[in-house]
């Protein structure tokens, strides 16, 4: 991984070295990846989600301040991409196959017992049926602190709202999911 920072790399991008941009896009995208997905469920739409945001970054890298971390002024095209095109899903029906394959690695299924596969598929189920009850809010708070592992500060940075509203967001998501689990 090269240890230049991302101030100097966005400085480098700006003047137009590409490979400078290519090194932050290297240093971004397994976290690129894992934001989107949580967003969108797909990984192969997170995979596309996540490269069309640093597509439109590196249209956009003259207006990139690199006195900012690279990862949070691209993370509000990543966040506006994520948000259109579940908007856009929503008068589709939320196959069970989008809604949760990011899940599929809480259970290895190469070694396991046909009932206890069974077990997992219907546990992986009714855990992507309750995300899929949360508001966009919820769930983009919930995913980047559970699965992101950031802390209460980085997310309230991260969505633009005061620490406060991340508190709420997260109880209320804990909340509802555990509302939804508890259902027969």
């Amino acid at each position: 991984m090269d240890t230049d920072s991302d101030a100097s790399l966005i400085l480098r991008a700006q003047s137009g070295d590409t490979e400078a941009f290519g090194l932050l896009v290297t240093r971004y995208m397994r976290q690129a990846y894992f934001s989107a997905l949580g967003f969108v469920g797909s990984r192969e739409d997170a995979l596309d989600l996540s490269q069309d945001a640093f597509a439109r970054a590196f249209h956009a890298r003259k207006a990139i301040d690199p006195d900012r971390p690279f990862f949070a002024w691209y993370y509000t095209i990543l966040r506006r991409l994520c948000l259109n095109w579940r908007r856009n899903r929503r008068t589709e029906r939320i196959r069970l196959d989008e809604a949760g394959p990011w899940l599929e690695s809480l259970a290895a299924t190469s070694a396991v017992a046909p009932d206890r596969l069974a077990e997992q598929n219907e546990a992986r189920r009714r855990v992507a049926h309750a995300l899929a009850q949360l508001s966009d809010d919820e769930r983009e708070a919930l995913v980047l602190k559970e699965f992101a592992g950031l802390k209460y500060r980085q997310i309230a940075e991260r969505m633009d709202c005061p620490l406060g509203t991340v508190m709420s967001r997260l109880y209320s998501a804990r909340h509802r999911l555990a509302r939804v689990l508890e259902e027969p």
